[in-house]
């Protein structure tokens, strides 16, 4: 059959997802031969349903589809399970930046009704998001997908929940935590970034002492003066010792103490602790068992306790007490562009004001120690390889988990008074087996553990870590074999996609203008895992002309097919014999770059064969032979180029699966298969 003259992806792509949907094929059941069939499973990173795909889900999608093409090509019983994840706090976000367009406040609606207009919201984007990763060709079992607030998957949870409980590992305590004004909800460390900032640094006489600060605007409760006990300068001061002095608002009496934590070297090496509001303050207060007072209230403003200052925000009231405190002779200098580190709100950028809040914690420690257990024993490899060293370094220094959030989104806490809602990654941290149908259903019995875990670096710690710990901690078993990680996919210049730069690039728009095929190409070929990608529109462009070469290539072959007979007795002769041999060659090695996880390099050797070896010079040297007289050099040469254009197809489809299946279901080939998605693979 002759191949139109151009190759339209547009026409193909819909037709071809609905001729692999038809087959039944994505659902590991059903594929041929599935009884026999060893299982390979990746469970989807879940996509937020908070809207659209960006370039790096393309990403995921990529390369979590070339792992599961290949796979059951190579004969597993290959399931890509897929869902979408409810993101607690980040969709809730983006919710709100909607409703403040709309002119509406979360803050005028009852938790029930915003919760329903985000689950509507979801519901929208999940359609739409299940759309577009079937744009991409992406090969997942649509039969299994999952949603982070389906009733299984939230039994599963709470039945953690009540586990955690009973063993003793959550609690409900009064703690400092990172606490957003904007958001009216705390966040674990992992949901603030760290920001430098240029501000005012503050010397302060306090008493007799001179302390340093960058928040005057906390000090207004500060009693206790703290010092090392070692610090020969302050030898005659007494741990327990009273003082009287000026300060902000008046006369205080404050009490010396002598604590471990206080670095000699910076600054006087005395400083006044805020217990309420700082969380290095917060625990010397809990060594010495001092009085916590909060200072500054959920939203940001003073309290009564700051006197005239009461009511005001923190930026406004900061210059006013200076100038107070400079009537008063109590500041000692002032230095300016005072560099450093604040903790802000990683979705809006509000300053992060540390609170003491009644929350549910998790005790980390005893999850995490059979974690780094199975991470040292190498039971989990991680690709590339340093990643083992920072899940590690994180493991090994973790600290208590704060669980619960003050948002209407989300899972609500079992028993809470205060209606709080658990963190996302409570929930997403069970994903592995909560999808499988944990722990009697037969899928977890036949998938799990699962094979690989693909996501993104910024990720170990929020998730593959979690993951990990409650895992091991319900089912005894490793969640994933394989962690394999992906960079950022960047713009062409090298940075950072953002709405603000205005060079976010939409997948979709891509895959419309080149094709799904040359985007896939063009995320993958040279993309080392763990490295960062820029991603070049010329880029796509190239890899759209290796399809039409392709395209073109194919159709050559097809078009001087006409008398040939696919059933037929063919004898090849020695040089096609060595052609083909050097065909195994190449398949071997990208069969071991598959395997390896190198889907940058494979990809790569099968562009330069195709296009450099089979087009350049194999075709090039048959056309003699397929014009001239002799029928028996003529057979050969169509034997030839057909075998090597069906296993180049192979080879070639886990990384641009809709050109080669369309190409592939004209192939005049012997057993040939529904779909080439389930052909075997050319190295066995």
């Amino acid at each position: 059959m002759e191949l139109p003259s151009a190759y339209n992806s547009k026409e193909v792509e819909d037709k071809i997802y609905q001729l692999w949907e038809k087959s039944g094929f994505f659902n590991p059941d059903k594929l041929p031969n599935a009884k026999k069939r060893k299982p390979f499973t990746i469970i989807m990173p879940p996509t937020n349903a908070n809207g659209n795909l960006h370039a790096g889900h393309a990403l995921v999608m990529t390369i979590e589809d070339i792992m599961t093409r290949y796979k059951r090509m190579r004969g597993f019983k290959a399931l890509w399970l897929p869902g979408l994840d409810h993101a607690g706090f980040e969709t809730q976000v983006v919710y709100e930046k909607q409703l403040e367009k709309e002119g509406r406040s979360r803050f005028k609606m009852t938790p029930e009704d915003l919760y329903k207009e985000i689950w509507d919201f979801t519901q929208k984007n999940k359609s739409n998001i299940i759309s577009q990763v079937r744009k991409m060709g992406a090969s997942c079992d649509w039969s299994r997908e999952k949603f982070t607030l389906d009733d299984n998957i939230v039994k599963t949870v709470y039945s953690t929940f009540e586990k955690l409980k009973k063993d003793g590992l959550v609690y409900k305590g009064k703690k400092i935590i990172n606490w957003c004004p904007k958001h009216q909800t705390s966040l674990s460390d992992l949901e603030t970034k760290d920001d430098e900032r240029s501000d005012k640094f503050y010397y302060l006489k306090y008493g007799p002492f001179t302390i340093a600060t960058a928040r005057p605007e906390t000090k207004f409760g500060d009693k206790y003066v703290v010092m090392h006990p070692k610090d020969k300068r302050y030898a005659d001061y007494k741990d327990g010792q009273k003082i009287e002095l000026e300060w902000i608002n008046g006369p205080i009496t404050a009490t010396i103490i002598k604590d471990e934590a206080i670095d000699m070297d910076f600054g006087t090496g005395v400083m006044t602790i805020t217990p309420w509001h700082d969380a290095v303050d917060f625990e010397i207060a809990e060594r010495h068992n001092l009085d916590k007072e909060q200072i500054i209230d959920f939203y940001g403003r003073l309290l009564p306790i700051a006197g005239e200052f009461a009511g005001m925000k923190i930026l406004e009231a900061r210059p006013k007490i200076i100038e107070k405190l400079q009537t008063k002779g109590l500041v000692e200098k002032i230095e300016e562009n005072y560099k450093h580190i604040v903790k802000t709100c990683y979705k809006c950028n509000s300053l992060i004001e540390p609170q003491i809040k009644e929350q549910w914690f998790l005790k980390m420690k005893p999850l995490a120690k059979p974690a780094i257990k199975a991470i040292k024993n190498g039971e989990i490899k991680f690709i590339p390889e340093h990643y083992k060293k920072i899940a590690l370094h994180w493991l090994n220094n973790i600290i208590d988990w704060n669980i619960s959030r003050q948002i209407a989104w989300g899972i609500p806490i079992p028993g809470d008074q205060e209606h709080q809602v658990f963190d996302t990654w409570f929930s997403s941290g069970q994903w592995p087996y909560a999808t499988l149908g944990f722990p009697k259903s037969k899928d977890f019995k036949t998938f799990y553990p699962t094979d690989v875990m693909e996501t993104g670096g910024d990720l170990i710690f929020f998730w593959v870590s979690r993951m990990i710990m409650f895992s091991l901690y319900n089912t005894k078993k490793i969640p994933f074999k394989n962690v394999y990680i992906h960079g950022l996919v960047l713009d062409a210049k090298g940075q950072k996609m953002s709405k603000s730069k205005g060079n976010v690039i939409n997948p979709l728009d891509l895959t419309e203008k080149y094709g799904t095929d040359a985007l896939r190409m063009a995320l993958v070929v040279g993309n080392t895992p763990g490295t960062s990608l820029p991603l070049d529109e010329n880029k796509i462009k190239g890899y759209r002309n290796f399809a039409t070469k392709i395209w073109n290539a194919s159709r050559f072959v097809l078009m001087n097919l006409q008398d040939y007979k696919a059933d037929a007795k063919i004898q090849l002769n020695a040089k096609d014999k060595k052609v083909l041999s050097d065909f195994k060659k190449q398949a071997k090695g990208i069969t071991k770059d598959m395997d390896g996880f190198k889907f940058y390099s494979a990809s790569e050797k099968i562009y330069h064969y195709f296009w450099h070896t089979f087009c350049d010079k194999i075709i090039e040297e048959q056309k003699p032979r397929l014009y001239g007289s002799d029928l028996k050099e003529k057979a050969g040469s169509q034997r030839l180029l057909i075998t090597l254009l069906g296993d180049s197809l192979k080879i070639m489809h886990p990384f641009m699966p809709f050109i080669t299946e369309e190409i592939y279901q004209q192939l005049p080939i012997k057993n040939k298969q529904k779909c080439l998605m389930v052909e075997e693979w050319i190295i066995q």
